[in-house]
């Protein structure tokens, strides 16, 4: 690869600048790079690095193979995933993906982040893409042609240009936070507190109950259906462990700043039956952190001169884990429009990225707001639930919420509404 120092030297104007090197911009670089635009991605960490996100939907793999990273995914050794199963109460229900009305792919992987999204950019490099690790976006100047100010790790400032700019910052939110593009979300704040653990089920005895490791489990607080559990096993016999939930329902404001996380964490844990007797040899692997008031809303979304992409736009909530997939489906969306009109055909960016993306987020939305005023949670657990409506659900959860030709996409909210009263 050509030495940073050299690459500096050689240019400083570019086709395209993605801003973060994370599943957004891997994809949207490769797919920029392979319509021969002149693509740089600026990162600001060093890859490997720590993420939550960890569980796919199937609908990602559609984006992963227009990428062509389809091969290199497959041949990582991930945990392989067919669906997501839920508990509450005692009562358990699963959705298998590959039973679904949309058609696409009905499996994915649950992946470690860290190794996932550097398998992303690494691909992305093998293809030709130019990435720069440890650089910091300091300021961006609009007036004219997109500008960039960049700090590198000796804190030497220098300046790039691009036709057009993709910000794929995450929560980083960097052109947000720069352009003052930032809103409240519409979503109450949640704190999400999360570790990595070695988990031993094999070794728990739990009678009828069996967890399914190719299925993500996703429980429910047995007093208070605010509060929910995530668990995804990985392939090496490690779980990703998170709770989410408004912060004065984990504990009071002093616990959540003075307390060890591990403390809260697991006494949450010990606080749902199953998931108690499940995690009851579990041993944690990876110091607890939060993540506090993450959903997050945009002013813009898109223009002439940049567009954000997944978390750096909008970000939902991780209970469906949607966030992934919309970073993709945005890079992909994305990338068709920046071509465009690098082309030199005119783009309406509003109708033909903002709009198709948000089609997408505005059904998440109303699951996930469904899921916390215990609509959907009423669906979910309903016990005999109509096979070919629950074929339209599934396909959403697995990620296919652009398919309007499924009318719980086409009409989110009122087919939604229409299915709590059948199962209330």
């Amino acid at each position: 690869m050509t030495p940073f120092a050299q690459t500096a030297a050689q240019t400083d104007h570019y086709d395209v600048i993605v801003i973060g090197a994370g599943p957004s911009g891997s994809v949207a670089a490769s797919l920029l790079h392979q319509q021969g635009k002149r693509v740089l991605v600026i990162e600001k960490q060093h890859f490997p690095r720590f993420s939550i996100g960890e569980s796919l939907l199937p609908c990602c793999m559609q984006v992963i193979e227009e990428a062509n990273m389809l091969e290199a995914v497959n041949q990582a050794g991930y945990q392989f995933k067919n669906g997501a199963a839920f508990n509450a109460n005692g009562r358990s229900t699963y959705f298998d993906f590959t039973d679904k009305f949309t058609p696409g792919p009905g499996t994915t992987f649950q992946v470690e982040r860290g190794d996932f999204d550097k398998l992303l950019a690494d691909t992305a490099e093998s293809q030709g893409v130019e990435i720069r690790y440890g650089q910091r976006v300091d300021a961006v100047d609009l007036s004219q042609q997109p500008r960039l100010t960049i700090s590198d790790e000796q804190g030497q400032s220098y300046a790039l240009s691009a036709d057009y700019l993709l910000d794929a910052s995450g929560f980083g939110r960097v052109l947000p936070r720069l352009l003052d593009l930032e809103r409240p979300s519409n979503l109450p704040s949640r704190t999400a507190i999360f570790t990595h653990i070695q988990d031993n089920i094999d070794s728990v005895d739990m009678g009828d109950y069996q967890i399914d490791r190719n299925k993500i489990l996703i429980s429910v607080h047995p007093d208070n259906r605010d509060i929910w559990y995530w668990l995804i096993p990985f392939s090496n016999g490690r779980c990703s462990l998170g709770v989410v939930g408004e912060p004065h329902l984990l504990g009071e404001d002093s616990d959540l700043e003075t307390t060890n996380l591990e403390t809260i964490l697991m006494r949450l844990v010990r606080e749902e039956p199953r998931l108690k007797q499940l995690l009851s040899r579990a041993e944690i692997v990876r110091t607890p952190a939060k993540l506090e008031g993450y959903s997050a809303n945009v002013s813009t979304l898109a223009n002439d001169k940049f567009a954000l992409l997944g978390n750096a736009g909008e970000f939902l909530d991780p209970v469906f884990s949607s966030g992934v997939t919309i970073a993709m489906q945005s890079a992909s969306i994305a990338a068709k429009c920046v071509v465009k009109q690098l082309n030199g055909q005119a783009v309406d960016w509003q109708t033909e990225y903002a709009q198709p993306l948000m089609r997408g987020v505005d059904t998440f939305r109303t699951y996930v707001q469904a899921w916390y005023d215990g609509r959907f949670q009423d669906v979910i657990f309903y016990q005999d639930p109509n096979p070919k409506i629950k074929q339209m659900i599934c396909s959403i959860l697995a990620g296919y919420a652009w398919d309007e030709s499924n009318p719980f996409v086409a009409e989110s909210e009122r087919r939604l509404n229409m299915v709590v009263e059948l199962c209330r």
